[in-house]
């Protein structure tokens, strides 16, 4: 384990000079200071609702007590889930609902952002969002660009009447305008389902038009096993239907090089990673990554252009992610165990770890992971069947991953006492694990238990110095 030290320099006043001899007038001493003890409030203003939740240091066992800020479902949230995020300014974001919903304080002050005059163009159309006594039925996804937009959507289920028409509506920020604009796509397919969303880094100069980046939005439901696709926009409004390849393969069409460790990334990549069912991560060098997508193992690639490329790089799962400091992190789930791969080579290499749930764990029900390459920190999200039947939701800290991917420590968040299952139809619904790493090292992440009828996300308030 990692000890915290504490420098103290010992400064003697030259005054003594004659006492001790030239040179030694500055001496430091490293003092070992209890674990536990190197945390601390990182926010001393007190939040409406704090609890506290049990933490272990997983090299001595010792536990304490830790202080977290609890956030209900009219933060941004639904029935069944939030859908979270960090921007590198600091913001908590969350449209686990209709509308996006921020904060720039570490939850003390909300904001949230309702569609109001119709200010964009092309595809538009001016429609209410929402049906008459259908309110609370959207949900969406949100993700910071890199070049400091917002890009997020919001999908309006059984809208219009008796035509029960799915919505889609794009939510955009616009960080050069410092202002947000939607627009109504009117979509000739459905979309059905929660939406994953990424960025595809620019510049981008395709037949669709040209722009920073691109935004890909797909279903949870038409997600990549029917190949449906989803829908695509170079600016964050306007979206149109696009395809995936077939996963056959063949000869890879290109060769990249991903090693991007002294690349100096910007810290963008340590927010703009998607929910981890969208299967892919941004490509610091231009385009989007779906690691695994071939059944030969091959990614596939799409480029500036907006073309899909077959890519000769073997992942080792198809959940990925590339932080700032051009570390690859994958996570491969197997029964009870999570083995953590990590590259820092552009994943000519991998080096791992791997997380034993079994003797607490009789089944896995949601998880997720982040890494953060400026604090060197990298979390993962379980949340899994106990043997006694309820859902534990549980979070592990690794600090200073480049040195050592072992975890420093595994906390319980919330109680740990209600039995739930994802899917339409369940009385008690936790659809999927969602979280997010602020500046400061401070992790958001949603979770559920007796205290509140819907899914709850909490954040961390106490943090090593």
């Amino acid at each position: 384990m990692r000890r915290a030290l504490l420098s103290i320099a010992l400064v003697i006043s030259m005054m003594t000079a004659g006492c001790f001899g030239e040179g030694e007038a500055l001496v430091e001493t490293e003092v070992e200071v209890p674990f536990w003890d190197a945390y601390s409030l990182v926010d001393s203003q007190s939040h409406v609702d704090e609890r506290i939740f049990t933490s272990v240091n997983l090299k001595t066992n010792e536990t304490t007590n830790l202080s977290w800020a609890v956030f209900d479902a009219s933060y941004g949230g639904n029935c069944c889930e939030h859908y979270l995020a960090t921007s590198i300014e600091g913001q908590i974001l969350n449209i686990g609902g209709e509308y996006p919903v921020w904060s720039h304080d570490r939850g003390h002050e909300w904001d949230t952002y309702i569609p109001g005059v119709l200010p964009a163009l092309g595809q538009c159309v001016t429609a209410v969002p929402t049906n008459p006594g259908q309110e609370g039925l959207g949900e969406g996804s949100i993700v910071q660009a890199t070049n400091g937009d917002i890009i997020s959507m919001s999908w309006f289920p059984y809208v219009g009447g008796d035509l029960k028409l799915d919505k889609f509506y794009a939510l955009l920020y616009d960080e050069s305008e410092d202002q947000w604009k939607w627009c109504y796509n009117r979509i000739t397919e459905p979309f059905y389902d929660r939406s994953w969303q990424v960025e595809v880094v620019g510049p981008i100069q395709s037949t669709m038009g040209s722009g920073d980046w691109a935004s890909i939005v797909v279903s949870n439901f038409w997600h990549q096993s029917l190949n449906a696709g989803g829908q695509i926009s170079v600016d964050g409004l306007n979206y149109y239907p696009f395809q995936f390849p077939g996963r056959d393969g063949g000869e890879p069409d290109i060769e990249l090089d991903l090693d991007f460790t002294n690349a100096s990334l910007p810290e963008y990549y340590d927010v703009n990673k998607p929910h981890k069912e969208m299967r892919a991560f941004p490509m610091p060098s231009g385009g989007l990554v779906f690691p695994s997508y071939y059944n030969n193992g091959n990614a596939a690639f799409m480029d500036t252009s907006l073309s899909w490329n077959e890519l000769a790089v073997q992942f080792p799962s198809e959940y990925c992610q590339i932080d700032s400091s051009g570390t690859i992190h994958c996570v491969v789930n197997s029964g009870n165990t999570f083995t953590h791969y990590m590259s820092k080579d552009g994943a000519q290499s991998w080096q791992n770890y791997t997380y034993d749930m079994s003797d607490m764990a009789s089944q896995i029900e949601e998880w997720e992971f982040q890494a953060n390459g400026e604090l060197d920190l990298f979390v993962l999200n379980v949340r899994y069947q106990s043997a006694s039947g309820p859902d534990v939701d549980t979070l592990f800290h690794v600090r200073g991953y480049s040195e050592d991917m072992s975890p420093d420590t595994f906390t319980y968040i919330g109680q740990g006492d209600l039995d739930s299952t994802s899917g339409a139809g369940n009385d008690i619904r936790f659809d999927f694990a969602s979280l997010g790493i602020l500046p400061d090292g401070g992790v958001i992440v949603a979770y559920h238990d007796s205290t509140d009828p819907d899914p709850l996300f909490a954040v961390e308030l106490n943090l090593p110095y």
